[in-house]
């Protein structure tokens, strides 16, 4: 008999989220940073599914146990950073009683709904990144984001006035522009990882487009390749950007069109045939993809082959 799933505990507001923690209640009920050190044993968070209703941004080290994001684990033995979005589900599996150190901040989309960090936090991709893609920090930055979570911490904790919330927004506004600058960096030292990534890629469409399956299967998407490569396609499309230039589903275009090229060259099969056993549900929509790829129609350049 398989095990029931218990569905996500739900938590829509900071101040829940505090009791729940079994922590004093926020001193704004919008914002908070939470010191892990203030996290007592036996929190209630360990191997249960929790979505929060705001956006976590953490920094984390030192814990002896695993997250969960979707299907990947990651160990926080050193220091890291994670960013979940609103509504996004997190399972903690903790191997003792101690949820490690450093801070978490929350912030519910409320807080900055009349500022432009509003629309700008939705252009993050890292928002959307697996745990397993936690951005991994030097000595040097863990001290630097530390510092930031504190002075988030301090501002809240000082007398609200009318520069308050405009402060913590410009302190969040902050931390996000050094997460992104530090995930771009990530992508310079982490190169050897990467091309491993690269390589895989590059190995799993020429398997799958020598499948000749598409009448089938249809073109790979940019969720199958990222699934099969066990990352999150946002990550993904980054860090093929940051690579190459390209995003991913230029990546499979590439390729696509290299298959197609060999179709042309060396069959006698009519354009519609290549266009149907390629995936497209119509000739016109691979005509149109094969001329913005390569400047000629797939007619054109079967006859300068000649």
């Amino acid at each position: 008999m398989n095990k029931k799933v218990s569905p996500p505990l739900v938590i829509e507001s900071i101040p829940k989220l505090h009791k729940h923690f079994g922590i004093k209640s926020p001193e704004h009920p919008l914002v908070s940073v939470v010191d892990l050190k203030d996290v007592p044993p036996c929190c209630g968070i360990s191997d249960e599914a929790i979505s929060h209703h705001f956006y976590t941004i953490s920094i984390k080290k030192n814990v002896k146990g695993k997250f969960r994001y979707g299907q990947q684990y990651y160990d926080f033995d050193k220091g890291v950073m994670t960013f979940l979005a609103p509504k996004q589900i997190l399972k903690i599996e903790l191997e003792n009683d101690s949820v490690g150190e450093g801070f978490m901040l929350y912030v519910h989309p409320d807080f900055f709904q009349k500022y432009p960090l509003a629309a700008k936090i939705k252009e993050y991709g890292f928002f959307s990144y697996a745990v397993n893609e936690a951005l991994h920090l030097s000595e040097t930055e863990d001290k630097m984001i530390s510092k930031m979570f504190m002075d988030i911490r301090h501002e809240i904790h000082t007398s609200i006035d009318n520069f308050t919330q405009d402060l913590i927004v410009s302190y969040i506004d902050l931390l996000l522009n050094y997460s992104n600058r530090f995930y771009n960096r990530q992508f310079i030292t982490r190169k050897v990882v990467n091309n491993d990534i690269l390589v895989k890629l590059e190995n799993l469409l020429h398997a799958y487009f020598n499948q000749n399956e598409f009448p089938e299967k249809g073109l790979p998407t940019v969720q199958y390749i990222s699934e099969k490569l066990n990352i999150s396609p946002s990550y993904l499309s980054d860090m093929l950007r940051h690579q190459t230039g390209m995003s991913t589903k230029h990546h499979i275009q590439n390729v696509l069109i290299e298959k197609a090229k060999e179709f042309l060259s060396i069959t006698d099969l009519s354009i519609s045939e290549i266009a149907y056993m390629l995936g497209f549900e119509y000739p016109q929509s691979f005509n149109k993809l094969f001329k913005n790829k390569t400047n000629q129609t797939p007619l054109q350049y079967r006859h300068s082959l000649n």
